[in-house]
């Protein structure tokens, strides 16, 4: 499979972006071995925590970050993966709704002590009833959750995680699901930075 970053950037083999991606060789090795991880794993995800769900909430998370292209490409997946239908729709329409509760974020408390000055209160996030119709009871809780930490990190919770419980999720699953919104984080800001790399060049050392 082509290195999924490569792809969304449009780095071409030998190009200056190219290079600059080969001097971090095991950095680009291991994120696309984290995608395949996720996204493609051996054997299959059947059930559960399955391929179509997790391309759901990839259609979602990098939606709330503002990349639309990268939403753009694991929803075009999504069409691939034999989601339920209305599916991709629902997450289309709950992207435009998780984005347009937070878009000053991050938002939350921390505990009492120094940090506290950080505190900043925002709007919360759940799936409407529209969307949690076609979506069902698991998968609204995983975007729920989602946004939660993208936008309320600090807020993270053991009640937070009792809501996935409460919804079907095992606690195996919760965790590939954080470990899911992480990647998709981090893969979203090399993009960002490959992407203003070239448009600013740089000159590289061997």
């Amino acid at each position: 499979m082509a290195d999924v970053i490569d792809r969304l950037v449009g780095i071409e083999p030998g190009s200056h972006l190219d290079r600059i991606r080969a001097h971090r060789e095991q950095s680009r090795t291991h994120a696309q071995q984290s995608y395949l991880a996720l996204f493609a794993p051996a054997p299959p995800v059947f059930g559960n925590f399955g391929t179509a769900d997790r391309f759901a909430v990839a259609a979602f998370v990098p939606g709330l970050h503002g990349q639309a292209d990268v939403a753009r490409f694991y929803a075009d997946a999504l069409a691939g993966q034999g989601a339920r239908a209305g599916v991709a729709d629902a997450i289309a329409i709950e992207t435009r709704r998780g984005a347009a509760q937070g878009p000053d974020g991050p938002y939350g408390r921390y505990p009492p002590g120094p940090l506290s000055a950080e505190d900043a209160s925002g709007p919360s996030y759940e799936v409407s009833e529209a969307g949690r119709a076609v979506l069902g009871e698991k998968l609204s809780a995983a975007l729920a959750h989602a946004h939660l930490l993208v936008f309320h990190p600090r807020d993270a919770s053991a009640a937070a995680l009792q809501s996935l419980l409460d919804a079907g999720w095992t606690g195996t699953e919760a965790v590939t699901l954080s470990q899911l919104v992480a990647f998709l984080a981090f893969q979203i800001r090399v993009v960002a930075g490959l992407r203003a790399l070239a448009q600013r060049p740089v000159t590289l050392v061997d």
